[in-house]
């Protein structure tokens, strides 16, 4: 099949890492500077160039389901902007497995993730029915361990064919702690293998208005936030809530659970934030979430409907908004107000430093924010004070609510989440 020549649009800050062929393209930068949706149309595009018949696509995460949601989706779009109504005649994409295969080249993108020693083994045997693996994408790297890439990098390796083909390991991440290792192994030396970039929100001509007043107001209430996720500096090590989390693909249905309830903290301007939480053995499992912008309340509902949001689970929700807790009440959840008192968010918190929280890998934006939390800094001391960075906290407020009822009732047996099971493909 004859391809025919596109005209794609790109951000012009990625021009050089689009031609880069360095061993290792290693992609820094905010939220939002496009960074993904760039690496995602590269490859796209090559692998549909008969220039590069024979290269082939390994896709990481380190827990193999979060692909499904961010980066098989990043290149399904790239896919659609490219090739139009034709995508379905030029791509084979399948779900189960996780896979797309380009019907011009028989290049192949496949999905793996590094959480375990099966999941490493998997990667070890790696075979493709045409061509090599030459190129690895690590989205959200900071994630992996340096043992995880040592892995990947020596899957790379062997002659090819084709002269136009080349090995190559592209990571994107927003930068973390300045003490991580990818800034010791990759920005701290000088290679002719290794390419580094940096970029922002601020470079994404692509970026939404909204988006942009999102972060400007981060910008002042929380400038170390802001440094990382608006600047795409590298973060530093201390301060941060809640350390003690496993990021895992679990069961989810209600029966492994002790109880279950929802929590949701409102928003518009700022998310609104619903999470779906179970509790066994003392341990806190955050299975699903809601999480939209500029949603009003009625929207709101139909997307937990539409989800299947059970309505036998008690919603705890944040007592300062009583007409919207009504909304949902009459649309047939157990909304409920969280009391709210002087020191409960501290003692909130207190009470999940003291649980191992599990969360599923579907809920990246619970997994941001936590990442993310941290307590204020004094700016004239330099200390750390006792109250948390109130920006970029609603999934984190939400998670609060959820032990609200259990903090309370401590010693008095556990709370009743309301209902048996719940229905059937809620989380499917």
């Amino acid at each position: 099949m004859a391809m025919k020549r596109v005209t794609i649009e790109f951000n012009s800050v990625f021009r050089e890492v689009n031609h880069c062929r360095r061993r290792y393209r290693v992609l820094k930068g905010s939220a939002g500077s496009g960074k993904s949706v760039n690496i995602a149309q590269d490859y796209v595009l090559k692998l549909m160039d008969p220039r590069y018949k024979g290269a082939n696509l390994l896709v990481v995460r380190k827990v193999e389901g979060s692909n499904k949601d961010s980066t098989y989706a990043e290149l399904l779009g790239a896919i659609s902007r490219t090739c139009g109504d034709k995508a379905d005649l030029i791509w084979d994409t399948t779900t189960n497995p996780l896979q797309m295969t380009c019907r011009i080249t028989g290049s192949r993108v496949i999905f793996r993730g590094m959480n375990d020693a099966r999941q490493r083994e998997k990667v070890k045997s790696i075979t493709f029915p045409t061509g090599k693996l030459t190129w690895i994408w690590i989205e959200e790297a900071t994630e992996l361990e340096e043992s995880d890439v040592d892995i990947l990098d020596d899957r790379l390796r062997g002659l090819l064919d084709n002269p136009n083909l080349y090995y190559q390991i592209t990571f994107t991440f927003n930068p973390v702690s300045a003490s991580h290792w990818i800034k010791r192994k990759y920005f701290d030396i000088t290679s002719p293998d290794i390419f580094t970039h940096h970029s922002t929100y601020l470079d994404n001509r692509f970026i939404d208005e909204a988006y942009h007043r999102r972060m400007e107001l981060r910008q002042v209430q929380d400038p170390d936030g802001y440094r990382v996720y608006g600047l795409g500096e590298w973060g530093e090590t201390g301060g941060l809530i809640l350390t003690h989390y496993l990021v895992e693909e679990f069961c989810r249905d209600q029966g492994r659970f002790d109880f279950m309830v929802h929590s949701q903290d409102f928003g518009f301007n700022h998310a609104n934030a619903i999470l779906t939480v179970g509790f066994k053995d003392g341990e806190l499992y955050i299975c699903d979430e809601i999480y939209v912008y500029e949603h009003d309340t009625t929207e709101i509902i139909e997307i937990a409907q539409k989800k299947g949001l059970s309505k036998s689970l008690r919603m705890w929700c944040d007592s300062a908004e009583p007409d919207r807790i009504k909304m949902w009440h009459k649309a047939g959840y157990k909304a409920m107000a969280v009391k709210k008192e002087p020191g409960s968010v501290r003692a909130q918190i207190d009470y999940l430093k003291g649980l191992k929280i599990h969360i599923h890998p579907d809920c990246r934006w619970t997994l941001k924010e936590i990442q993310a939390w941290r307590w204020r800094k004094d700016g004239r001391t330099g200390l750390y004070t006792d109250e948390p960075v109130e920006f970029f906290d609603d999934a984190m407020a939400a998670l609060r609510y959820s032990v609200e009822d259990l903090r309370r009732r401590r010693g008095k047996g556990k709370p009743r989440s309301g209902g048996s099971r719940i229905a059937p493909g809620l989380f499917g």
